[in-house]
């Protein structure tokens, strides 16, 4: 069975799961590089002519070969730890064309991003802008900033990933702003380059993302009557996939509404964008295992080899993903069947009341699962991180190996044998 058939997103021909999964076995991340092109290019082409930069997210999905492949179509990066920037930089991708976000940005980490000559610092606090001012004047560097708007938006989300309300611990409130960008101005070792502002992920409507381009636009003219010109403003990321035949707007519509916003004010800033699941997502699936098939009661389960540790989203905000038998059997009758995993928790479930066909032994495809996967999974219940896969046409690549059983402890010292300073 072709991955065609489970996901036709993927546009991968020809290619059984079971040759992938028989290989590299499972659990198994398996992106398509057709997918992921697509999905770049529905943005690059949308947002021309007008000057813009699309920054990745590098927190949705993190593999150098990922980071790698959209650095080529001249993709900027949006991070937020100094380990993305190291990531970036070690995929190919330029700083001078990435942000760094984030609300906790160390001393370290600025040190880092000045050296790697950043494009743009996005300013959450007043700490932090003293901060950067401070390390620039250390390195005799220049920061160059915009601030991170919180506009008070709710963006009608998951409040897990929402980020900008009053209640969210990101950006800066409008009515600081302004302040702020005047003590910036006084700066020696601040440029401001522009504003911003990021709503939240899992955006499903476009209304959102117009009041807040509206708002900041506000901001930009008040701060031109205080002789503060800016060139970019960055709208952030969030715009949302569809995982469950959901009306979401596509990029055409997303970039459509923006650049239709921007010209109708006149305004002449550089648009930046931070998509990161827009872009992914769609571009992977997760493939499992069933190893057991369990009636308790009324309810029946499918135990597979994957568990919240490999994909956390169910778990952490009960996501629902569609979920695809790889192997058919028509001759079966179809049962609902909570999908999950072999961790120790009650919350370790993949998908619930899904109506399937299968056997122990079987594959089950957990479908658009490029975004927020293997990036949010960890080693919980000591179990090795899974092995991702890429797949270009009919070359299979492995770029990310599974992990060992010796490498969960590999800097872990047994005492007394550690050495005391």
């Amino acid at each position: 069975m072709s991955l065609r058939y489970i996901n036709q997103h993927l546009q991968l021909e020809n290619i059984p799961i079971a040759q992938i999964v028989q290989q590299y076995g499972t659990p198994c991340y398996i992106y398509s590089k057709t997918e992921l092109i697509k999905q770049w290019q529905a943005f690059s082409e949308s947002l021309m002519p007008y000057p813009h930069q699309i920054c990745y997210a590098v927190k949705a999905n993190s593999n150098l070969s990922i980071l790698s492949l959209l650095a080529k179509q001249g993709a900027g990066f949006d991070i937020v730890s100094g380990g993305e920037l190291a990531r970036v930089l070690k995929a190919g991708g330029d700083a001078k064309k990435s942000v760094f976000s984030g609300v906790g940005k160390s001393i370290d980490e600025i040190t880092q991003a000045l050296e790697a000559d950043i494009g743009c610092f996005n300013v959450e606090s007043h700490e932090e802008l003293l901060r950067i001012e401070t390390q620039a004047k250390v390195l005799n560097r220049i920061a160059p900033i915009a601030l991170r708007i919180n506009p008070d938006i709710n963006a009608n989300t998951h409040p897990y990933i929402t980020t900008g309300t009053k209640d969210n611990k990101f950006g800066i409130s409008e009515h600081n702003a302004l302040a702020l960008y005047s003590l910036a101005a006084q700066s020696k070792h601040l440029k401001i380059q522009g504003i911003a502002c990021h709503l939240g992920s899992q955006l499903n409507t476009l209304q959102p993302f117009l009041q807040a381009i509206t708002r900041l636009l506000i901001l930009v003219e008040q701060l031109k009557e205080q002789h503060i010109n800016l060139q970019t403003i960055n709208i952030g990321g969030g715009l949302g996939i569809s995982y469950n035949q959901e009306t979401v707007p596509t990029p055409q519509d997303y970039c459509k509404a923006m650049l239709e916003t921007l010209t109708q004010s006149k305004c002449h800033l550089r648009l930046v964008i931070e998509p990161g699941r827009a872009l992914v997502a769609k571009a992977g699936i997760l493939v499992t295992r069933v190893e057991y098939l369990k009636r308790h009661a009324d309810k029946h389960f499918a135990i597979v080899d994957a568990g919240m540790n490999d994909l956390l989203r169910p778990a952490l905000y009960q996501a629902q993903q569609t979920i695809k038998e790889v192997d058919l059997h028509p001759e079966l009758n179809e049962t609902i069947y909570d999908v999950v995993g072999p961790i120790c928790e009650s919350s370790d479930f993949l998908g619930k009341d899904k109506l399937l066909r299968i056997k122990p032994g079987d594959y089950l495809a957990i479908l658009d699962s490029g975004a927020y996967g293997f990036s949010m999974s960890s080693n919980y219940n000591s179990r090795p991180r899974s092995a991702e896969v890429l797949v270009d046409n009919t070359k299979i690549s492995l770029i990310r190996a599974r992990e060992t059983i010796e490498q969960l402890w590999a800097n872990e010292h047994v005492y007394p044998s550690l050495r005391v300073p």
